[in-house]
């Protein structure tokens, strides 16, 4: 090998370096919020319609607006500018949430120009995770599993950091200290510029008018807002039943930490079965792990539930990944996972946040779930539906 082909090999594996680095820190932050501004906005006398309200109006408003940004980095070939100011703007909104008080609308509008900055930066790394993975002959999984490893880990740490801390008031020193070193790691990355004529009207128009993708994007919102719903309210739930905080971080760490295998395994099998028909199935195995959840009453047994994650979240995710990277033109990269990620953690999330918040203030925690499993049962139905009916239009033509 000569001089020049291992200073190139030398900055590719630095660059997957920096990227397994980032997506641990940039999950290792989420770790910090989702599972424990609840708890924070619940220490502050917020009922559990505010707290699903104030939860999901943020990742809301984020959603409508991230295709723009993700426009934006596709238009500018720049991932890597476009996360710097993004993340330095979500971190002056969550000083200015910590220090709203007990105002409700203070936190809701700073809530919301926290999420507004930060939600955006998760697809542009999945999008920049795509792209070097992809030139490198790797997977995205292998990189995705880091992120899943901070989540972990932080998730693992997080009750007993906050003890250290003082308590649930000590959030916001958790997540400032959360964002210190993917900051100094995003100096090091570099920009993956997309090949082809880059991103014009035309391309956009095709985006938009993509009856295939838009369908898709429908169904993931089926499927996902029983998991959004999960996401914002079981720390309350579990709470209510009776368990620590040290307790709802472990459940959340051991979501993530089971994860790790499938990001890890999963990528190498994708091209064996279609999209359609493995979301299908995940909607189905939804179905029986959200009825458990609700015919539980025991905060043990929901945490151990939570290892269901391995086999329901992460297969979904990397599924909806690999299928949105193989649709859509490499220049419509960021654009495209951002308008996965608008329906995941937006308009889903948002969905969630509210139903679940709704059904718990009348009718018990446990509704949440019968609801969930309902959901899940006719998004995996409609799945394996849209992939019958394809494959009979298929034989027909024949």
């Amino acid at each position: 090998m000569t001089t020049m082909n291992k200073r190139a090999a030398a900055r590719q594996d630095r660059q997957m370096l920096i990227l397994r680095g980032i997506n641990f820190w940039q999950y290792a932050i989420l770790a910090v919020l989702a599972p424990f501004l609840p708890l924070y906005f619940a220490n502050l006398g917020y009922s559990s319609s505010q707290v699903g309200f104030l939860m999901m109006i943020g990742p809301f408003v984020a959603s409508m607006i991230q295709p723009f940004w993700g426009y934006v980095s596709d238009r500018l070939q720049t991932v890597k500018m476009m996360i710097f100011w993004l993340w330095m703007l979500a971190i002056v909104s969550s000083v200015a949430l910590f220090n709203s008080g007990e105002s409700y609308i203070l936190t809701l509008c700073f809530v919301l120009s926290l999420y507004f900055f930060y939600q955006p930066t998760m697809p542009l790394l999945d999008s920049i995770s795509v792209q070097s993975a992809a030139r490198r002959g790797k997977s995205y999984g292998s990189l995705r599993l880091f992120g899943s490893l901070g989540y972990t880990v932080v998730s693992l740490l997080g009750g007993l950091l906050l003890a250290v801390l003082g308590g649930i008031t000590g959030l916001p020193y958790l997540l400032w200290a959360a964002w210190v070193v993917p900051l100094l790691l995003l100096i090091f990355l570099r920009d993956e510029p997309a090949e082809g004529e880059g991103m014009t009207l035309t391309t956009l128009k095709e985006l938009f008018t993509n009856k295939s993708f838009l369908w898709f994007l429908f169904l993931v919102f089926v499927i996902s807002v029983p998991h959004r719903m999960n996401d914002v309210m079981l720390g309350l739930y579990m709470k209510e039943l009776g368990a620590t905080d040290a307790m709802v971080g472990w459940a959340w760490a051991l979501a993530a930490a089971m994860e790790i295998p499938v990001f890890a395994l999963l990528g190498r099998y994708l091209n064996r079965i279609h999209e359609y028909v493995l979301i299908g199935i995940v909607g189905l195995l939804y179905t029986i792990r959200w009825f458990m959840y609700y015919v539980s009453d025991d905060p043990w047994v929901l945490l151990a539930l939570q290892a269901g994650a391995a086999i329901t979240f992460a297969v979904f995710w990397i599924v909806a990944m690999h299928y949105v990277a193989r649709i859509l033109p490499p220049q419509l990269g960021a654009t495209g996972f951002s308008l996965l990620s608008m329906v995941y953690l937006g308009l889903a999330g948002m969905t969630g946040g509210v139903v679940g918040g709704r059904l718990s203030d009348l009718y018990g925690g446990s509704s949440m779930y019968l609801f969930a499993s309902i959901a899940s049962l006719v998004g995996g139905v409609l799945f394996l539906a849209t992939e019958a009916m394809s494959r009979r239009r298929v034989w027909k033509a024949r």
